[in-house]
């Protein structure tokens, strides 16, 4: 006949092989590799929780067989053989739960591999996404938005500029004007590359690129430069002509600007 101790046993007992068995099956769940990443922080969190509640339930019923143990080893032959059941079923509940114990820390480990695996991936997601973000860029006092590919291509031409490799910096101007037609570096590449034919003696290709500035951003801040660079470069091929003429419009056209005093400052000098 069974004692209502080792009846609330063994209902302690099925329940818990119940939930050995339930997180036995997490646990297989986790531990299947690529699985990790389908397992959700809620759901994760959620068996932690019902972990510790079988937990709490076994360390109560251990509590009360100890008790009970207790009470029998004061009882006569009879109650001798409820102890030795009871004791067997101490020892067998003390195995399931240094077992749960093991399932719990291996459970919060695969729980944080999850989340720093899911950490890791939204990096990385993030530093791709910013890489292919529009960049603010402001130049010249305008601001306008670039490709990250964009940008990097204008900074490319003007470290070939400052290393003076005028030539190798014309063609990677070009290569932008000709790569992103409606670029915000558009001017400031046109003034660059007619720099850059201007240090290399091709003056009548860096008064194309000064041409080409002044015809399409006649407004921009390098414009009147731009103007006062021609001439210069007309000055080179000894068109003395040209150089005036240039001069002079560029008087007329940007009157208060920099390049204008400068061009006034020639014209005093061929009188």
């Amino acid at each position: 006949m069974r004692t209502p101790a080792r009846s609330r046993y063994s209902r302690v007992g099925a329940g818990w092989r119940v939930g050995a068995v339930a997180v036995a099956a997490l646990c297989a769940g986790l531990a299947a590799g690529p699985a990790h990443a389908l397992f959700a922080d809620d759901e994760a969190r959620r068996a932690i929780l019902d972990l510790r509640a079988r937990l709490d339930a076994q360390r109560q019923a251990l509590e009360a067989a100890e008790q009970r143990l207790q009470e029998l080893l004061t009882g006569g032959e009879a109650a001798r053989r409820g102890v030795l059941d009871v004791a067997n079923q101490l020892e067998a509940l003390r195995r399931e739960l240094a077992e749960l114990r093991g399932q719990q820390e291996r459970l919060a480990r695969d729980v944080a591999d999850v989340q720093r695996q899911q950490r890791d991936a939204l990096a990385a997601f993030d530093e791709r996404l910013r890489a292919l973000e529009p960049l603010k860029v402001t130049l010249d006092g305008a601001e306008f938005s670039a490709r990250p590919e964009e940008k990097a291509a204008f900074e490319a031409a003007m470290a070939a500029l400052r290393a003076s490799d005028f030539a190798r910096a014309a063609q990677l101007y070009g290569e932008l004007l000709a790569r992103y037609p409606g670029s915000g570096y558009t001017p400031a590449a046109l003034y660059w590359q007619g720099n850059a034919h201007y240090a290399a003696r091709n003056y009548r290709a860096a008064i194309e690129s000064y041409q080409r500035l002044l015809d399409q951003h006649p407004r921009h801040v390098r414009a009147p430069e731009a103007m006062l660079a021609i001439a210069s470069c007309q000055v080179e091929l000894k068109d003395i002509k040209a150089a005036r003429a240039t001069w002079q419009a560029l008087v007329q056209r940007y009157p208060d600007s920099e390049a204008a005093a400068a061009a006034r400052e020639r014209l005093a000098r061929l009188r």
